[in-house]
Protein backbone atom coordinates (compact mmCIF):
# COMPACT_ATOMS: atom_id res chain seq x y z
CA UNK A 1 0.00 0.00 0.00
CA UNK A 2 1.38 3.52 -0.79
CA UNK A 3 1.66 6.10 1.37
CA UNK A 4 -1.07 7.84 -0.79
CA UNK A 5 -3.46 4.84 -0.14
CA UNK A 6 -3.20 5.53 3.67
CA UNK A 7 -3.27 8.69 3.74
CA UNK A 8 -6.31 8.20 1.67
CA UNK A 9 -7.41 5.42 3.77
CA UNK A 10 -6.96 7.99 6.85
CA UNK A 11 -8.83 10.65 5.32
CA UNK A 12 -11.96 8.21 4.68
CA UNK A 13 -12.29 7.21 8.42
CA UNK A 14 -12.10 10.87 9.72
CA UNK A 15 -14.63 11.60 7.06
CA UNK A 16 -16.46 9.14 8.74
CA UNK A 17 -16.36 10.35 11.87
CA UNK A 18 -12.91 9.09 13.35
CA UNK A 19 -11.13 11.97 14.84
CA UNK A 20 -8.36 9.53 15.93
CA UNK A 21 -7.58 9.07 12.48
CA UNK A 22 -6.82 12.61 11.86
CA UNK A 23 -4.50 12.57 15.03
CA UNK A 24 -2.02 9.67 13.10
CA UNK A 25 -2.44 12.08 9.68
CA UNK A 26 -0.72 15.25 12.22
CA UNK A 27 1.89 13.39 13.66
CA UNK A 28 2.69 11.82 10.25
CA UNK A 29 2.79 15.69 8.53
CA UNK A 30 3.86 17.63 11.53
CA UNK A 31 7.27 18.07 11.59
CA UNK A 32 7.45 18.46 7.83
CA UNK A 33 4.90 20.78 8.00
CA UNK A 34 6.62 22.86 10.85
CA UNK A 35 9.93 22.56 8.25
CA UNK A 36 7.88 24.46 5.77
CA UNK A 37 6.64 26.93 8.16
CA UNK A 38 10.04 27.53 9.65
CA UNK A 39 11.11 28.94 6.51
CA UNK A 40 8.00 31.13 5.75
CA UNK A 41 7.34 32.68 9.29
CA UNK A 42 9.81 35.04 10.89
CA UNK A 43 9.01 34.44 14.70
CA UNK A 44 9.92 30.83 15.59
CA UNK A 45 7.33 31.29 18.60
CA UNK A 46 4.78 31.91 16.08
CA UNK A 47 5.44 28.81 13.51
CA UNK A 48 4.05 26.15 15.76
CA UNK A 49 0.78 28.70 16.07
CA UNK A 50 0.39 28.69 12.40
CA UNK A 51 1.02 25.09 11.96
CA UNK A 52 -1.93 24.34 14.69
CA UNK A 53 -4.02 26.83 12.07
CA UNK A 54 -2.66 25.20 9.63
CA UNK A 55 -3.79 21.70 10.77
CA UNK A 56 -7.41 22.96 11.86
CA UNK A 57 -8.30 24.80 8.53
CA UNK A 58 -7.34 21.47 7.18
CA UNK A 59 -9.43 19.32 9.75
CA UNK A 60 -12.74 21.88 9.14
CA UNK A 61 -12.22 21.21 4.81
CA UNK A 62 -11.47 17.84 5.21
CA UNK A 63 -15.56 16.89 4.71
CA UNK A 64 -15.22 18.46 1.39
CA UNK A 65 -11.32 16.81 0.31
CA UNK A 66 -12.29 14.64 -2.91
CA UNK A 67 -8.59 13.33 -3.18
CA UNK A 68 -7.77 14.89 -6.61
CA UNK A 69 -4.41 15.51 -5.36
CA UNK A 70 -2.33 13.65 -2.76
CA UNK A 71 -3.59 14.90 0.80
CA UNK A 72 0.26 16.36 1.62
CA UNK A 73 -0.47 17.95 -1.12
CA UNK A 74 -3.14 19.72 -0.15
CA UNK A 75 -2.24 20.36 3.04
CA UNK A 76 0.97 21.73 1.86
CA UNK A 77 -1.29 24.09 -0.10
CA UNK A 78 -3.41 25.00 3.32
CA UNK A 79 -0.33 25.45 5.46
CA UNK A 80 1.82 27.59 2.79
CA UNK A 81 -1.73 30.40 2.53
CA UNK A 82 -2.15 30.29 5.82
CA UNK A 83 1.30 31.30 6.40
CA UNK A 84 0.73 34.14 3.95
CA UNK A 85 -2.35 35.16 5.87
CA UNK A 86 -0.57 35.25 8.75
CA UNK A 87 1.80 37.17 7.44
CA UNK A 88 -0.40 39.53 5.96
CA UNK A 89 -2.73 40.34 8.30
CA UNK A 90 0.00 41.14 11.21
CA UNK A 91 2.06 42.92 8.47
CA UNK A 92 5.14 40.90 8.99
CA UNK A 93 7.37 39.74 6.12
CA UNK A 94 8.30 36.04 5.44
CA UNK A 95 11.18 34.88 7.46
CA UNK A 96 15.05 34.54 6.86
CA UNK A 97 16.57 31.36 7.11
CA UNK A 98 18.62 30.75 10.57
CA UNK A 99 20.15 27.97 9.26
CA UNK A 100 19.37 24.48 6.69
CA UNK A 101 19.50 21.62 8.67
CA UNK A 102 22.02 19.26 8.12
CA UNK A 103 19.69 16.43 6.50
CA UNK A 104 18.30 19.53 4.49
CA UNK A 105 21.93 20.54 3.06
CA UNK A 106 22.24 16.95 1.87
CA UNK A 107 19.99 17.33 -1.13
CA UNK A 108 22.94 20.23 -2.73
CA UNK A 109 25.56 18.12 -4.10
CA UNK A 110 28.75 20.30 -2.93
CA UNK A 111 27.28 20.10 0.42
CA UNK A 112 27.43 16.32 -0.23
CA UNK A 113 30.83 16.57 -1.78
CA UNK A 114 32.64 18.15 1.70
CA UNK A 115 31.01 16.25 3.80
CA UNK A 116 33.13 13.00 2.87
CA UNK A 117 36.40 14.62 3.80
CA UNK A 118 36.73 15.38 7.65
CA UNK A 119 38.96 18.30 8.11
CA UNK A 120 38.74 21.50 9.78
CA UNK A 121 38.81 23.06 6.26
CA UNK A 122 36.55 21.29 4.54
CA UNK A 123 34.00 21.46 7.51
CA UNK A 124 34.66 25.34 7.23
CA UNK A 125 33.85 25.27 3.75
CA UNK A 126 30.55 23.34 4.12
CA UNK A 127 29.55 25.30 6.85
CA UNK A 128 30.24 28.48 4.28
CA UNK A 129 28.25 26.51 1.27
CA UNK A 130 25.36 26.16 3.63
CA UNK A 131 25.59 29.80 4.85
CA UNK A 132 25.55 31.25 1.56
CA UNK A 133 22.46 28.91 0.27
CA UNK A 134 21.04 29.84 3.14
CA UNK A 135 21.58 33.54 2.65
CA UNK A 136 20.75 33.36 -1.53
CA UNK A 137 17.28 31.74 -0.56
CA UNK A 138 16.47 33.70 2.25
CA UNK A 139 16.92 36.46 -0.38
CA UNK A 140 14.80 35.38 -3.04
CA UNK A 141 11.50 36.26 -3.64
CA UNK A 142 8.34 34.46 -1.69
CA UNK A 143 6.95 32.41 -5.12
CA UNK A 144 10.61 31.53 -5.82
CA UNK A 145 11.90 30.55 -2.45
CA UNK A 146 8.87 28.34 -1.85
CA UNK A 147 8.84 26.83 -5.11
CA UNK A 148 12.92 25.77 -4.29
CA UNK A 149 11.96 25.08 -0.70
CA UNK A 150 9.61 22.19 -1.65
CA UNK A 151 10.99 20.77 -4.41
CA UNK A 152 14.50 20.33 -2.97
CA UNK A 153 13.97 20.53 0.60
CA UNK A 154 10.84 18.54 0.83
CA UNK A 155 11.38 16.23 -2.11
CA UNK A 156 8.07 17.36 -3.83
CA UNK A 157 7.28 16.65 -7.31
CA UNK A 158 6.64 19.29 -10.08
CA UNK A 159 3.12 18.62 -10.18
CA UNK A 160 2.47 18.80 -6.67
CA UNK A 161 4.06 21.92 -6.12
CA UNK A 162 1.83 23.09 -8.94
CA UNK A 163 -1.15 21.90 -7.06
CA UNK A 164 0.47 23.21 -3.71
CA UNK A 165 1.24 26.41 -5.12
CA UNK A 166 -1.81 26.71 -7.59
CA UNK A 167 0.17 27.49 -10.84
CA UNK A 168 0.93 25.49 -13.76
CA UNK A 169 3.16 23.36 -13.74
CA UNK A 170 5.50 25.31 -16.05
CA UNK A 171 5.37 27.98 -14.05
CA UNK A 172 6.96 25.81 -11.20
CA UNK A 173 9.44 24.70 -13.18
CA UNK A 174 10.22 28.41 -14.36
CA UNK A 175 10.07 29.69 -10.52
CA UNK A 176 12.82 26.92 -9.69
CA UNK A 177 15.21 27.29 -12.42
CA UNK A 178 15.49 30.75 -11.65
CA UNK A 179 15.92 30.30 -8.21
CA UNK A 180 18.78 27.47 -8.90
CA UNK A 181 20.33 29.94 -10.80
CA UNK A 182 19.97 32.83 -8.40
CA UNK A 183 21.38 30.25 -5.95
CA UNK A 184 24.51 28.90 -8.03
CA UNK A 185 25.28 32.72 -9.00
CA UNK A 186 25.93 33.46 -4.94
CA UNK A 187 27.55 29.82 -4.62
CA UNK A 188 30.17 30.75 -7.41
CA UNK A 189 32.72 33.07 -5.79
CA UNK A 190 32.67 30.06 -3.12
CA UNK A 191 33.14 27.49 -5.08
CA UNK A 192 36.06 29.34 -6.76
CA UNK A 193 34.47 30.70 -9.36
CA UNK A 194 33.81 27.78 -11.39
CA UNK A 195 30.33 29.65 -13.85
CA UNK A 196 29.56 25.56 -15.07
CA UNK A 197 28.95 24.38 -11.64
CA UNK A 198 25.61 23.42 -10.91
CA UNK A 199 23.47 22.53 -7.61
Amino acid sequence: MSERDVDAELVARVQRGDKRAYDLLVLKYQRKIMRLLSRMVRDPSEIEDVAQEAFIKAYRALPQFRGDSAFYTWLYRIAINTARNWQAASGRRPATLNAIESEDGETFSQIDNLTDINTPESAMASREIVETVNAAIAGLPEDLRTAIVLREIEGMSYEDIAQSMGCPIGTVRSRIFRAREAIAAQLRPVLGGDSDRRW
